[in-house]
């Protein structure tokens, strides 16, 4: 699944342009090129995210972390990519965050940053129903950088969490949640050389909880975040000072 059919796709476009389908040679033309460039976006779309495919698969791979959890999974093959690119594009669709999270393919939320991303994802009874990912710095500008000067953090190793989308969400925390949070922390305590300060944008009403984990820190705070207009609070999360309360609620 992560070797896209290029040869195809090709041979669609090459066909294409040689198809007679309009009596006026005119108008035929202007429909083969209109559905040529139509087609070759399609094509080169399908190309980007072989890449991403294949350098996310590559990048989770070397990361070290214990894999034994019963429910919570790195990613690691192409199947499981897409099923979770699949499931942010449908949440997102229902909460209206398209703008800000705009799919790369229809039905496929994806981008660059994956290829450089810890990317997790929760399974029950053979469902995926959550999946947050973890962008490493690696040279890279984060997405928060988008909207506001972090240079400041550049001493420490930086990661982002970003893409949390879990379903049914609106019952309140539930395993996945909990789940997100201890691979995280074990994620961080496996990889010290990649992470030591992890950087998450929350709206408001989300830090009273946040702020029980320990180490979390207000670095900035937004009116807006991008498309979105809402306001923001940056945060740093140092997990060598975790708290009690996240050592009950998360690591048991």
């Amino acid at each position: 699944m992560a070797y896209l059919n290029k040869n195809g796709a090709m041979m669609e476009i090459k066909e294409l342009a040689t198809k007679q389908s309009h009596p006026c040679k005119e108008c035929q033309l202007s429909i083969s090129e209109t559905r040529g460039k139509r087609l070759l976006g399609f094509f080169q779309k399908k190309v980007f995210l072989e890449q991403i495919i294949d350098e996310s698969i590559a990048f989770n791979k070397k990361l070290s972390w214990d894999n034994d959890h019963k429910n919570l999974k790195l990613t690691t093959t192409a199947e499981e990519l897409i099923n979770v690119f699949k499931l942010r594009s449908a949440i997102y669709a229902t909460k209206g965050y398209q703008r800000e999270f705009q799919d790369e393919i229809e039905g496929l939320n994806f981008d660059t940053y994956d290829t450089h991303s810890a990317i997790f994802y929760y399974q029950s009874e053979n469902e995926m129903s959550g999946s947050i990912r973890l962008i490493f710095d690696d040279k890279h500008f984060l997405p928060t950088e988008k909207n506001v000067s972090l240079e400041y953090l550049r001493e420490h190793k930086l990661c982002e969490l970003s893409r949390q989308v879990v379903k049914q969400s609106d019952k309140g925390l539930g395993l996945e949640f909990k789940n997100f949070y201890k691979g995280i922390y074990e994620l961080a305590l496996h990889n010290p050389d990649k992470i030591n300060l992890i950087l998450a944008s929350i709206t408001h009403d989300h830090y009273n909880l946040y702020a029980k984990f320990g180490g979390m820190k207000i670095e900035k705070e937004l009116d807006a975040y991008g498309n979105l207009d809402k306001a923001i609070l940056v945060l740093s999360w140092d997990i060598t000072q975790v708290s009690a309360f996240f050592k009950k609620c998360f690591l048991r």
